[in-house]
């Protein structure tokens, strides 16, 4: 699969989930299960709730996604 393929969409962490997972709430008001990227698990980012997130999904699935940068 290329990149061109994915949605990239913002959002806001809701929860925190165990294994670095957390429920994510999409500008549109969805709610999606987001882990990190294997950047942000490298340079050991934190996320904490109410944060602004960037989030990749698939067209397959929209119910999960990757965090891929935090604002």
């Amino acid at each position: 699969m290329a990149n061109k393929d994915l949605i990239e969409l913002k959002g806001t962490i809701e929860e925190l989930l165990p294994a670095t997972m957390f429920k994510v709430r999409l500008e549109s008001g969805q709610i999606v299960l987001g882990h990190l990227s294997g950047k942000l698990r490298m340079n050991k980012i934190r996320l904490s709730l109410g944060d602004s997130v960037r989030v990749e999904m698939t067209p397959y699935d929209l119910t999960k996604g990757r965090i891929t940068y935090r604002f």
